[in-house]
């Protein structure tokens, strides 16, 4: 089962899901056996693998991730240099909320042919920048405009722009050390709106926050940041998010999973 069937698989069985981000340059080698055995302890369903290094960099986490572990490796890249032919699968990324040619399709051009040399599974998902508080950088680096909080209809509008598009999943990110995650009501709008796998991220600290996203419809969510600085929680996020099932989040959201 690939990385794209076991997320329908999960979704189908109303199984939550749960991703720890690791930022290469924020992982020492000198840690790694560490932070691997954390990892395996609490069980998250896969390691998303991103941030602002450069191609040796991610290459160098992914192998050692990959000796250590048996949960799957996903690339999240920031960049077309960003790749490792060693990682499970790659979220091949394109910036739907914003209008900067590059994010939408520039950086893919780029990346394409090794990404189809190397057989990767790449699985295409529109990435959407919610205002999380703070300038993220993914706004800076990009140079686009995040969706507002409060501007639901545009999120929806995307989202669904997004999944007529054919992309297969859709990621609300909140940014890189958000100050306010992603807004439960959007999650839950865009989750009434498409059939596609839905991922959340960005701004999460607390499981109460991770309750209320996957209550209200996102089928998976990433936690990076936290966990850098609270290692120790990860087991407990885990344990949580496995712990909630389609049928309590529907209840909340008002449609079935």
């Amino acid at each position: 089962m690939n990385v794209y069937e076991q997320i329908l698989h999960n979704r189908a069985a109303g199984r939550k899901m749960i991703a720890v981000l690791l930022d290469p340059d924020k992982c020492p080698a000198a840690g790694i056996g560490t932070l691997c055995r954390r990892v395996s302890a609490a069980a998250p369903d896969f390691v998303f693998v991103g941030g602002s290094g450069g191609v040796q960099a991610v290459d160098g986490l992914v192998a050692s991730l990959k000796a250590r572990l048996s949960v799957p490796v996903v690339l999240f890249p920031g960049s077309a240099a960003q790749f490792s032919a060693r990682a499970d699968a790659l979220l091949f990324l394109t910036l739907i909320s914003g209008r900067n040619p590059e994010m939408l399709i520039g950086q893919q051009v780029s990346a394409a042919l090794a990404v189809r040399r190397s057989g990767i599974e790449a699985i295409p998902m529109g990435y959407m920048l919610v205002d999380g508080g703070r300038l993220s950088s993914v706004e800076r680096v990009s140079g686009t405009r995040p969706i507002g909080r409060d501007a639901l209809d545009e999120a929806v509008a995307t989202a669904v722009a997004g999944e007529l598009l054919g992309l297969r999943l859709l990621y609300l990110e909140a940014g890189s050390g958000a100050l306010q995650s992603v807004p439960a009501e959007m999650v839950r709008r865009v989750r009434q709106a498409v059939s596609v796998p839905l991922i959340a991220g960005g701004g999460v600290r607390t499981v109460e926050q991770l309750h209320s996203l996957l209550d209200a419809g996102a089928d998976l969510v990433v936690v990076g940041n936290h966990f850098e600085r609270h290692p120790e929680e990860m087991a407990a996020f885990c344990r949580e998010a496995h712990g909630i099932s389609g049928d309590d989040a529907a209840l909340h959201s008002g449609r079935r999973p």
